[in-house]
């Protein structure tokens, strides 16, 4: 594999550009989401599209507005719904790998960065689980990724994006609420905050919004008459049945009956397998964490611990609730990896944190040779990854399987 093709010096030095490599496995990954995009959407029963046809043509309802700009769309150019789906679908991707890629472009890494980009939680797993593959969480990588293109010094346009990206987000996927702390995180580290003071205070303000959007919509579900003329529109001018997703709408509709989902499905298997996928795949950015401590010792919060771990671990704990919720417990874990990534590495690339070089340089994954390490490498980054249901075991060398998965349906249909 040519992103393994590095000379690794055993000094420690950050000296690993993945550009090239970068470039490549986003390409390729590229290659097979539009393929299984392509087979997906002539699928009757794909979550995924199920997801993308709620819309708000029976009242204003949570997650509508893609599915709203896609019904636009088709009646604008008389297109089947399904295709303007698929054409949306792919555009977001590649404005996703884009964002991807010009965020890590610049990043130099040692070997457990290298472990934490390409870890099969991060980039991989949506093309490993093609359930998973453009669902609507993709958007809110999308805002975070754009948010934090932003200046961190141009104080009003970062309020202008906290005022609009999260609303949006919001708009699209309410969960986004979950995440919130990350936002508010980075508001602490980029401004200094080091107190609860009035100009803390008043950061929140900016946050309104969005916490009042969020409210109404968990508080406001459609109701039957509701749900039905949406179903009985997607029928009668779409041909489009409104199944999973959007039928949960109707069927799943209280923040009760949401918790009431998951109940039977919990044993002690379940958690302790998703606790060791948490441990492993998480594994390489909790040791980043740890060996990680903000340059401003001062910060509200952040200046009662020693490192970035309990706080970081903190910040993702509203997450819990999310797989309370909901079943998609490998979606999820996939959804609180990218999040973590992307806020560390802002926090890296902006100069924000001191990493302990000396205390990486004696972890064990710096001791081992080259080949050895390329070995560790492509197991644990190519070698397994969650399924996506709560019930459902751990997959096993997705590596090998996508391609293989791949290559078989184009000799079977003759693609």
């Amino acid at each position: 594999m040519n992103y393994l093709s590095f000379k690794y010096k055993h000094n420690l030095k950050m000296n690993i550009n993945i550009k090239k490599q970068l470039f490549i496995y986003l390409s390729i990954l590229f290659f097979f989401s539009i393929f299984h995009l392509y087979i997906k959407s002539s699928v009757g029963n794909d979550s995924t599209i199920s997801e993308w046809l709620i819309n708000y043509t029976g009242g204003f309802t949570k997650r509508g507005i893609i599915g709203q700009i896609c019904i636009f769309f088709s009646r604008l150019f008389s297109y089947e719904l399904r295709d303007i789906i698929l054409y949306f679908q792919i555009i977001t991707i590649a404005v996703y790998y884009i964002l991807v890629f010009n965020f890590l472009k610049n990043v130099k890494c040692d070997r457990i960065f290298l472990l934490a980009i390409f870890t099969p939680i991060f980039l991989l797993y949506p093309v490993a689980e093609i359930e998973v593959l453009a669902r609507k969480e993709i958007f809110l990588f999308i805002i975070i990724l754009i948010y934090l293109a932003i200046p961190i010094n141009n104080k009003n346009l970062v309020n202008l994006g906290k005022l609009t990206l999260l609303p949006l987000g919001i708009l699209i996927w309410e969960p986004l609420f979950f995440f919130i702390l990350f936002w508010i995180a980075l508001d602490i580290i980029y401004n200094k905050f080091e107190k609860l003071d009035f100009n803390l205070i008043k950061s929140f303000f900016t946050y309104l919004p969005t916490i009042l959007l969020a409210g109404y919509i968990a508080l406001n579900p459609l109701s039957n008459e509701q749900h039905a003329q949406m179903a009985s529109i997607l029928k009668t001018e779409f041909n489009e049945v409104c199944y999973m997703s959007c039928h949960r709408l109707n069927t799943a509709a209280s923040i009760l009956k949401n918790f009431q989902h998951n109940i039977g499905k919990y044993s002690f298997e379940v958690l302790l397998r998703y606790f060791l996928i948490i441990i492993i795949g998480f594994g390489p950015l909790f040791i980043l964490l740890i060996n990680s401590k903000l340059k401003n010792k001062n910060l509200f919060f952040f200046k009662y611990f020693k490192s970035l771990l309990v706080p970081f671990l903190f910040i993702l704990s509203p997450g819990i609730i999310l797989f309370a919720m909901g079943g998609d417990w490998g979606r999820y874990v996939n959804i609180l990896y990218v999040f973590s990534i992307i806020f560390f590495i802002s926090l890296y690339k902006n100069n924000l944190i001191l990493l302990d070089k000396n205390k990486l340089k004696i972890n064990i994954i710096n001791k081992f040779g080259k080949k050895t390490f390329i070995f560790i490498f492509i197991i644990f980054c190519f070698g397994w990854n969650p399924k996506t249901v709560i019930t459902g075991d751990v997959a096993s060398f997705p590596g090998y399987r996508i391609p293989y998965k791949v290559f078989k349906i184009i000799k079977l249909y003759g693609i």
